[in-house]
């Protein structure tokens, strides 16, 4: 078993972020197949880009790195916060110190058999080969879904948040995943080892991301200590129809569009986070929201800089009929 032990101290200073590169390395080991299935429509979608990337760039050094567990910290540094970027990320690679980036090649110890692989992780311009793989990766792999991802994880968030100011941090930690429970001032995951860690006032990072298979933990530095977990959402965004509510009689009451808005509004969500999420336009979004607005079905708040939606009691008693 694996326990944080947790102090007032670290739950002032726990924070959320989002993580560009661990997505795309999640991502990567997944269409390697050595990560958690993609759905096949998604894996079908990306292999030939993928299998092109292999041939024709330098991604197998990537590979290499990888394993279904861990990758070095430099392919993937911690993330600042919410409004992290693969240009942030990618930044931070590229000026990773050759020496540096050796020793994490040296400690993951790839097996890399192939000649030109090898070549690549003993280069003295390695840290750069790699880095522009990684890029390319990102661009022909995730950037175009990357919006509709990031939407569904800052959707998570606030959710998030909203559990911890109505129900507070114990709740909200054990909400991340069953096999998470707040115990005796401590956060236990019975399926890991690792006995004891100490937070020591710097609080845990926690990141969503679609691509994480249940719960997975980050212990070394320079990475603070981190639960990443699966997003809420990530089901309809895969398609996983069993987990989807079936909005056919809704659907029928007020439109396709707004029963797909109602649907999605389970958090609280700004117009653009449901524009990526569900890929509408923005402008048509807010024009749907404002007509169930009118019908009393949603309200909305300020939140920092976004005005959040929700719905009413009478938006969620017409979608609990729907079901």
């Amino acid at each position: 078993m694996l326990r944080f032990e947790v102090s007032v101290e670290d739950l002032l200073r726990s924070r959320f972020a989002l993580s560009p590169a661990l997505d795309l390395c999640l991502l990567l080991r997944s269409l390697a197949g050595q990560g958690r299935l993609l759905p096949r429509a998604w894996a079908t979608r990306l292999a030939p880009a993928f299998e092109r990337l292999r041939r024709e760039t330098e991604l197998d050094a990537v590979l290499a790195l990888q394993t279904p567990q861990r990758g070095p910290n430099f392919v993937a540094p911690p993330p600042r916060g919410l409004t992290q970027t693969w240009a942030d990320d990618l930044a931070v690679i590229r000026a990773t110190p050759l020496e540096a980036a050796r020793h994490e090649i040296a400690a993951t110890g790839p097996s890399a058999r192939d000649p030109r692989v090898r070549a690549v992780l003993d280069s003295t311009d390695a840290v750069s080969r790699i880095a522009e793989a990684m890029d390319e990766a990102w661009q022909e792999l995730l950037a175009m879904d990357w919006p509709q991802l990031r939407a569904v994880c800052e959707r998570d968030v606030v959710h998030r948040v909203g559990v911890i100011g109505q129900h507070g941090w114990a709740t909200t930690i054990e909400s991340l995943h069953p096999g998470i429970a707040w115990r005796d001032g401590g956060i236990e995951l019975a399926s890991f080892r690792g006995g004891t860690v100490r937070l020591a006032g710097d609080g845990l990072l926690l990141i969503p991301s679609v691509f994480v298979g249940h719960i997975a933990t980050h212990l070394e530095d320079p990475w603070p200590k981190t639960l990443v977990y699966r997003a809420r959402g990530t089901a309809a965004l895969w398609g996983e129809q069993a987990t989807v509510p079936q909005p056919d009689a809704l659907t029928a009451l007020v439109g396709r569009a707004r029963a797909r808005l109602l649907l999605a509004l389970d958090a609280p969500a700004s117009t653009s986070h449901l524009a990526r999420s569900l890929a509408m336009a923005p402008g048509a979004v807010g024009d749907h929201l404002a007509i169930l607005r009118g019908a009393g079905l949603l309200v909305r708040a300020r939140s920092g800089r976004s005005v959040l939606y929700r719905r009413t009691p009478l938006g969620e008693a017409l979608v609990a009929g729907s079901g």
